[in-house]
């Protein structure tokens, strides 16, 4: 097809009525194909009996989506293949934009393609609609990457880059293979094709219950991994890739958001930092500031200002601010004599001074932040 080795990978599982339309409309354009029959139970092997040319993967019964196109994944390697174009075997996908996907291809980066459909077109179930709109979402939200469709069959995969061990059999498998990849830094990204569905001829296996189920917990998990390992590595890294000035500059002072949002973001992170949120402060303020659609590089980097030499002096400053709300009955002597033992016997002063003194914290450091980057911009639109 182009310079690169592609095949195509057709997994079909009990789609007897239309695998032959798609293999035959795949033939048009390569005959590099590797079909994944996963266990079906209808006319499907008599059929590919006719495509004997064809490198061929039978499960002997049923095991999900995920896993015959894990196999097929693994044979393409084999085989010596650098990509994999994927595509359903029911019938809504169209042969002819496999040379869209290929046309795409260049040897700068990684790339994963997956097929945009027209999700408001006529016969399009809604609840294909409502499932795609619940899964671009939250691949936006583990990723940062912005996409019109996320669960389309047609894509097309750069296998030498995509992970190599997957924990995920059914259809959420799909879900779990663009995210990770995304994670490695592969570029991940829509391009438009067609699609017919066609209820007399169309078989849908997707189990509302089972496997929504199963795609919300994984969506569960790489949302945990997200907030506290992926996005905090990303943010460490172009630290320190960039140097602390580079950092800052480029950023914070120089990012394209306002003033009013960088400032905002420099009181978010001041006050998840300071509070009393023991081990959760980074999956709290990068959680608001999606919420809120703030910086999460800024939120996340004032959010560290509870590094260890400064929390002696958080803790005395909380338990001193606490005490004039708070009576204890074990007064606290604010000296060097004052111990953990101490802390934990007036922990109530302590909650209760810590969210004073963030908050106290959050607007002068927010209002600090704002007074300065005005001026950085008056300054530097002058030049």
């Amino acid at each position: 097809m182009n310079q690169n080795k592609i095949c195509v990978i057709v997994p079909t599982y009990n789609n007897h009525k239309t695998l032959k339309r798609v293999l035959d409309s795949v033939l048009l354009y390569t005959a590099n194909i590797i079909v994944v029959n996963d266990g079906s139970t209808d006319e499907t092997s008599r059929i590919l009996e006719d495509y004997q040319q064809l490198a061929q993967i039978h499960f002997p019964k049923n095991s999900g989506k995920g896993m015959a196109l894990r196999k097929g994944f693994k044979e393409a390697i084999r085989l010596g293949y650098d990509y994999a174009i994927t595509i359903d075997s029911d019938g809504q996908h169209f042969a002819s934009d496999i040379p869209n996907f290929v046309s795409e291809l260049s040897n700068d980066s990684p790339l994963l393609l997956i097929g945009s459909r027209n999700m408001m077109q006529e016969g399009v179930p809604k609840k294909s609609s409502f499932g795609n709109k619940f899964s671009n979402f939250w691949f936006w939200f583990e990723t940062g990457t912005r996409l019109e469709d996320t669960q389309s069959g047609f894509r097309l995969y750069p296998l030498k880059h995509i992970p190599k061990n997957y924990f995920t059999n059914k259809f959420e498998f799909e879900i779990e293979v663009i995210v990770r990849s995304a994670w490695k830094g592969i570029q991940v990204k829509n391009i438009p094709i067609k699609v017919l569905y066609d209820p007399t001829e169309r078989v849908s296996h997707f189990r509302p219950f089972q496997d929504f189920t199963r795609i919300s917990v994984l969506n569960t998990a790489l949302v945990f991994v997200a907030l506290f390992y992926i996005k905090p590595r990303d943010i460490f890294n172009k630290l320190k890739k960039k140097g602390i000035r580079k950092f800052f500059l480029e950023n914070i002072l120089e990012s394209n958001d306002s003033n009013t949002t960088k400032s905002l973001s420099i009181a978010l992170g001041v006050f998840i930092g300071i509070s009393p949120f023991w081990g959760l402060q980074t999956v709290i303020v990068l959680a608001l500031a999606v919420l809120f659609k703030l910086n999460k590089v800024i939120s996340f980097t004032f959010s560290n200002i509870s590094f260890p030499p400064l929390i002696p002096f958080i803790i005395y400053g909380s338990l001193k601010i606490g005490s004039n709300f708070i009576q204890s009955s074990k007064p606290l002597l604010f000296d060097s004599s004052m111990t953990f033992s101490d802390i934990q016997v007036n922990i109530n002063q302590y909650l209760v001074g810590s969210f004073i003194l963030a908050a106290l914290m959050a607007i002068l450091f927010g209002l600090s932040g704002y007074l300065l980057l005005t001026i950085f911009s008056t300054f530097r639109n002058k030049k």
